[in-house]
């Protein structure tokens, strides 16, 4: 049994979510999204709650697919109404990056500019060595920042590159530490 898949997911004012067959659209301030659904889990939207069961509780997923539906679900009211932000920290000399139109254009160290394109329903805003990223989905932004991370991941030496935020690089010494003997 799942424990959070037994409790209801409120809507906050302003959001709405509608089921057909196997699809649940949610409507709010920030946007809309579209959740694709289990065959495994029926889904009610009732008093302004949405209620989750297993059809077949004695499917062996069952309960997995109960507590991840839940979870995607409840990510997707939070994100019509309030929305996600991921934060990503460039670090090194040199390095910089701006936004316009839907475009990521960083300078990185490489012989070459970087421009990234944004998926549909991300915008981003850069503030000196910090890129914010914005959206509804938190599947969606989480994967945008980590193809951002991944043109010039952080090195262990002198910490260079992109990196989350709350990310801590772990050091190495260099070459002269050995040295010093």
């Amino acid at each position: 049994m799942s424990r959070l898949g037994k409790l209801p997911i409120k809507l906050s004012a302003g959001v709405s979510a509608t089921v057909s067959d196997r699809e649940i659209t949610f409507k709010g301030p920030k946007g809309e999204l579209h959740l694709t659904l289990s065959p495994l889990i029926e889904v009610k939207v009732e008093n302004n709650e949405i209620l989750m069961a297993p059809r077949d509780r004695q499917e062996k997923n069952a309960s997995a697919i109960w507590g991840l539906t839940w979870s995607l679900v409840r990510n997707s009211v939070e994100g019509v109404s309030q929305g996600f932000v991921r934060k990503l920290e460039i670090n090194g000399v040199g390095y910089r990056a701006a936004a316009a139109a839907g475009k990521l254009n960083m300078s990185l160290g490489f012989s070459h500019p970087v421009e990234f394109k944004l998926p549909q329903g991300i915008t981003a805003t850069v503030e000196g060595n910090i890129i914010t990223l914005f959206g509804a989905d938190k599947v969606l932004i989480g994967e945008t920042a980590a193809q951002i991370r991944k043109i010039r991941k952080p090195e262990p030496y002198k910490g260079k590159g992109v990196k989350y935020v709350d990310e801590v690089i772990r050091r190495k010494a260099g070459k002269a530490a050995a040295k010093g003997k």
